[in-house]
């Protein structure tokens, strides 16, 4: 691999290409999370570390991968204010031949949230955005957030979208108010039909919605599937199987580090019985394509 602080991603030289990782902890020691919700979480995914993106890069750049990175900015919802996506998009800079930076922008920002968007990919080379619409409290279909996904669009960037159940919230009373009806992939069908070149990503097998999620992805071009959150030995035998045929250009290696390991990810995933044409297809060639890191 190139130093750190190289002119970008040897494509060749990589083994694969994480397009899900958090940040969860600022360089000021600020959480992504409310320590109420980071505890819940701890205990519904097990205890974890809480890596810098220093630490990051040093991770995945040791394993000859790339990690696309990102926080959650759900501060109307949950009144906890986010990290920050320019200090993200900054420390991935400083790696930018491990690390590839997306943003979060909460959409219940308007205007304010369409100019940060543009101001982040124009000015600090944000790639795409995460949305997770069940802890940010909106339908993925909710015309509010339309200004915003135009934006993405005329931008070339990407939109990743959380699909399914969430470990967030989950044992806390009420599941702290997070809403899971938002995870279901069909409401981001209508995103797709209305705005036809924006690239998305339905993040995670989309349990209890994974038929949707196929279903979305096989009949809308630009629409993708990454494999993270769940250990491949648990993926339901329908996206294994789309995965090796119809959706085999689709479909994208993610972790959803550090909550799941890639080292664990992996392991499991050289069980499953993924075509052996196939493999280097979800592993490392269709993020290339999708992310332009090949360009």
């Amino acid at each position: 691999m190139r130093e750190p602080g190289g002119p970008g991603i040897n494509v060749d030289e990589l083994m694969a290409v994480d397009v899900h990782t958090h940040v969860e902890v600022s360089k000021d020691g600020h959480g992504s999370l409310s320590p109420h919700l980071f505890g819940a979480s701890e205990q519904y995914f097990g205890s974890h570390e809480r890596p810098t993106i220093a630490e990051m890069a040093a991770y995945y750049r040791a394993r000859r991968m790339a990690a696309v990175v990102f926080t959650v900015d759900a501060e109307h919802a949950t009144g906890h204010p986010r990290i920050s996506n320019q200090e993200i998009a900054e420390g991935c800079a400083e790696h930018a031949d491990v690390l590839i930076p997306f943003a979060s922008v909460d959409p219940w920002k308007g205007r304010a949230g369409v100019r940060e968007a543009v101001r982040l990919v124009t000015e600090h080379g944000v790639r795409g955005f995460k949305f997770h619409p069940a802890i940010q409290g909106f339908s993925p279909d909710d015309r509010m957030a339309y200004p915003l996904y135009e934006a993405i669009e005329e931008l070339g960037a990407i939109a990743l979208f959380h699909t399914g159940q969430t470990g967030i919230g989950a044992g806390v009373p009420g599941g702290a108010g997070i809403r899971l009806k938002y995870g279901n992939p069909m409401l981001v069908d209508d995103v797709a039909a209305d705005f036809p070149n924006l690239k998305i990503i339905l993040a995670h097998p989309s349990f209890p919605w994974q038929d949707e999620a196929l279903a979305v992805a096989v009949h809308k071009p630009t629409v993708h599937i990454d494999l993270s959150g769940w250990s491949p030995k648990y993926f339901p035998p329908q996206l294994v199987r789309y995965a090796n045929t119809l959706l085999k250009d689709k479909v994208l290696f993610g972790s959803d580090y550090p909550v799941i390991s890639p080292d664990r990810w992996l392991a499991d995933f050289d069980r499953l019985d993924i075509k052996p044409e196939v493999r280097p297809k979800i592993l490392k060639d269709n993020a290339v394509r999708l992310l332009g890191l090949g360009s």
